[in-house]
């Protein structure tokens, strides 16, 4: 196989990880976790840890690999519960059996799959190897397990696999949309991005070059090709591949999600949060993220028609709530008491008194003009956006997952409050301008 343009950013981000470090991407090479395997861990047990779907399609090759190699196996642990999903009672289902061997675990399947073996593995001090079926995320190689916990979806601290097998092959031939759900988990580093150059200039979290460079140095080119990816061509699905390890390595790397993660998350963790059905089913991570992504970019493109050189931070401030104002409308904001309580811990963390957020607009108003071309630069407009997400396969307007305009509306002021991340939503909330911005992108009709 032709090396990945990209082979080298892959092999130096490899290199640098401190958590994984074996990466192998190659055509039939699900096999490749039994070598894997008896070089990392000699002597040791394994255990297949899969579901009803990835079993047949991969999890047969690995075990029937780990016999060829002679390692001792456990009975694989298939998960059969066709609700199959990132929360915690899957976590203890999984952890149970685990603790009944001494077995290391190699993880067979996608986001759901890996974050459950990632965080039982962790709790049992253990490490796991990852075996990818499909392009849907970009978690297989993240530090942390994102899981829904007391109706909360939350990342708990748990390292990454130390190493990661995905099989070009398999990969392809994933279930319609995983593919699709990856590209627009992927396209969301623009708006992740634009976020993080925000929150940088403002002066609430400084931009980390090292991480900065592995989402965004290569991140056009990897999302080039939409069509390509929805027609499972070997180019474009490499690039998406390259793409997504590369954001786990720079979520490694900083040991946070902020490389890869913006107010673009923040509205699928409120669906999550919400326990969000589209006609009975659950919508996947990448296609609520590539919903959310739209929404940010509207609301960029409202701060676009802002001349923030002129603010008037006074104004600003003096219409800045008190925390307890601002826990009250929280308190308004929710009927869901799991959310209400999770939103008052995760503001109150990022909450700011009125001398700091004077500062923070005077920041914004001093760099705004060269602030708004950075991003401009950083972000296509959310009608190209919409159409590559369209060309991929995935949901480009809200109704297509079940959401409508009404519901997106209330998102946006949901969503700001649920995580404590610094982004787009609280810029907008922070010049006072989150009613006009949302009168500008709906319409001016009240939102009972």
């Amino acid at each position: 196989m032709t090396a990945s343009p990209y082979q080298a950013d892959l092999d130096a981000a490899l290199a640098a990880a401190t958590e994984t470090k074996h990466l192998k991407i190659g055509h039939d090479n699900a096999a490749d976790a039994a070598a894997l395997f008896q070089q990392i861990f000699p002597g040791q047990k394994a255990i297949v840890v899969a579901d009803n779907n990835t079993y047949p399609v991969c999890g047969h090759k690995v075990m029937e690999a780990l016999k060829a190699a002679g390692i001792e196996t456990d009975q694989p642990f298939i998960f059969n519960d066709p609700a199959l999903y990132a929360e915690y009672k899957f976590v203890d289902e999984l952890e149970a059996r685990l603790k009944e061997t001494d077995a290391i675990a190699i993880a067979v399947g996608s986001g759901t799959i890996n974050d459950l073996t990632k965080l039982v593995s962790h709790h049992l001090g253990r490490r796991y190897i990852s075996v990818g079926t499909a392009a849907s995320m970009d978690g297989y190689n993240a530090y942390g397990a994102s899981i829904t916990y007391q109706g909360s979806k939350q990342t708990f601290s748990c390292p990454a696999p130390i190493a990661v097998v995905a099989d070009l092959d398999v990969i392809a031939a994933a279930p319609e949309g995983m593919n699709a759900s990856g590209y627009a988990d992927l396209m969301a580093k623009l708006t992740a991005g634009a976020d993080w150059i925000l929150a940088d200039a403002m002066g609430v979290e400084p931009l980390d070059e090292k991480s900065w460079n592995m989402v965004q140095g290569n991140l056009r080119a990897w999302l080039n090709d939409p069509a390509g990816v929805a027609n499972g061509d070997a180019t474009p699905l490499e690039n998406l591949i390259a793409g997504l390890m590369m954001g786990g390595f720079a979520m490694q790397s900083l040991q946070s999600s902020r490389p890869a993660s913006g107010a673009d998350h923040q509205f699928s963790h409120l669906w999550d949060m919400q326990h969000h059905k589209n006609n009975g089913k659950s919508v996947s991570h990448g296609f609520k993220v590539g919903i959310g992504t739209l929404s940010s970019a509207a609301l960029y493109e409202y701060l676009y028609t802002q001349d923030l050189s002129q603010l008037d931070v006074e104004a600003a401030v003096a219409k800045w709530p008190s925390w307890d104002e601002l826990a009250a409308e929280i308190n308004a904001t929710f009927d869901i008491d799991d959310i209400r309580t999770k939103s008052l811990e995760e503001q109150k963390a990022k909450y700011v008194e009125r001398d700091e957020l004077r500062q923070q607009l005077t920041a914004l108003k001093d760099k705004w003009p060269e602030l708004k071309p950075r991003l401009q630069q950083q972000l296509p407009s959310r009608a190209e956006m919409a159409d590559s997400l369209a060309k991929v396969g995935a949901p480009s307007t809200p109704e297509e997952i079940g959401i409508s305009q009404e519901r997106l509306r209330k998102s946006y002021r949901q969503a700001l409050h649920i995580r404590r991340r610094f982004t787009i939503l609280d810029v907008v909330d922070r010049i006072g301008k989150f009613d006009d911005a949302m009168n500008a992108i709906f319409g001016a009709a009240a939102v009972n």
